[in-house]
């Protein structure tokens, strides 16, 4: 089931979180779920976070966690969820537009399924990198316009999806470990389910800027 706000993006989302079951379900992205474990322990941040379930999962895995996401609904969800998992995460409730970490602030960034307009993605992008510590990792997921066909989830319209080299414009200064578009098969609760064409991403942050 495809995913378009129809009435002002907090209150869509609010009324998405609110139903009884879990979005997207409980569990991590398996995308997340391969790569996560292969990173150090520090700070992370997770963007347009929902119920908290990718943040949850790197919490299990030791890491000190921010959950970001505009509904408020959400992430009380994320909260619940947190406390049955006996792990804590702090949240914080905001839109991306206004949302701007501290530069080198944070280990890890995750951005599962963020889907924005390109000028609003391009910024937010940018200040992930420049969030980031050196050696920082970035981790990410979203769908490309090949999905259109398939409805299996994400956004109906073409501009809010994402092209492989519109990742590697707008997150300039990564080295890429996983940079490959794919299709695969996905099952992530009610609105996520069925074969996909997605992105995924794994970049890391220079220890030292390159020198010119």
């Amino acid at each position: 089931m495809p995913d378009l706000p129809q009435a002002h993006p907090s209150q869509f989302w609010d009324n998405r979180y609110r139903e009884q079951d879990w979005a997207y379900g409980c569990e991590p992205n398996d995308f997340l779920r391969q790569q996560a474990p292969l990173l150090p322990q520090g700070d992370a941040l997770c963007l347009a976070e929902g119920q908290g379930r990718n943040g949850i999962f790197l919490a299990e895995l030791g890491h000190h966690v921010t959950l970001q996401d505009l509904s408020s609904v959400g992430l009380e969800r994320a909260q619940t969820l947190a406390a049955a998992k006996n792990v804590q995460v702090h949240c914080l409730c905001c839109d991306l537009a206004d949302f701007e970490p501290d530069p080198q602030s944070t280990d890890l960034i995750v951005a599962i399924w963020m889907h924005l307009p390109a000028e609003l993605r391009a910024v937010v992008h940018r200040r992930a990198v420049r969030a980031l510590r050196p050696g920082g990792h970035i981790i990410l997921e979203a769908y490309t316009p090949r999905q259109l066909p398939h409805g299996s989830g994400g956004p109906p319209t073409a501009e809010l999806l994402i092209e492989p080299n519109q990742l590697r414009q707008e997150l300039q200064g990564l080295d890429w470990l996983v940079l490959q578009e794919r299709e695969r098969w996905i099952e992530e609760g009610r609105y996520h389910h069925g074969q996909s064409a997605v992105v995924q991403a794994l970049g890391r942050k220079p220890d030292h800027p390159a020198s010119d």
